[in-house]
């Protein structure tokens, strides 16, 4: 199947990420839960944290629902290690450039609060660093040179983050 600049996609013709980002999001918590564990520091307590905990949770599953959804019906991998057949810019695509992302960071958040921990959201600005570097800027670049015009024209309309504008 060819994307919609004509290019067939090849086995090699992937973004270089240097590791999947919900490893990135899962190493992360998981050192931060295990530094909760061994010190517990300040806990994030009451019906508050707990509700917040929640909604971030239901609405970063929810997130990342729709976003895989609209990458099934455009049928093309969500995977960065497999090749891109389309530009997805339906959706929550619209809106932002990195939905699944932005969904890891609400669970991720979430997670935290519903759980009381406060080591994991200390660690979560490395998360997002580590995720930006090594996981957005190299699809970004792969998305440009696989998409051309059609994905400048999407990175002038969208946000890599929903409502910030970045380069």
């Amino acid at each position: 199947m060819r994307s919609r600049n004509g290019l067939a996609p090849t086995p090699s013709d992937r973004a270089q990420v240097w590791l999947p980002a919900p490893l990135a999001y899962a190493a992360g918590f998981g050192l931060g839960w295990a530094v909760h564990r061994l010190w517990p520091g300040p806990m994030l307590k009451g019906p508050a944290a707990r509700g917040l905990g929640a909604l971030l949770l239901a609405g970063g599953g929810a997130l990342a629902a729709w976003s895989l959804w609209e990458f099934r019906r455009a049928g093309t991998s969500p995977d960065p290690a497999r090749p891109s057949r389309r530009l997805v810019t339906e959706g929550p695509y619209r809106f932002s450039r990195h939905p699944q992302y932005l969904a890891l960071t609400a669970t991720y958040a979430g997670a935290s609060l519903w759980l009381g921990a406060a080591a994991p959201l200390a660690l979560l600005p490395a998360v997002l660093y580590v995720t930006a570097r090594g996981v957005v800027e190299p699809e970004e670049a792969y998305l440009a040179r696989r998409f051309g015009a059609e994905y400048e024209a999407w990175r002038k309309r969208v946000p890599r983050w929903c409502g910030l504008r970045s380069r």
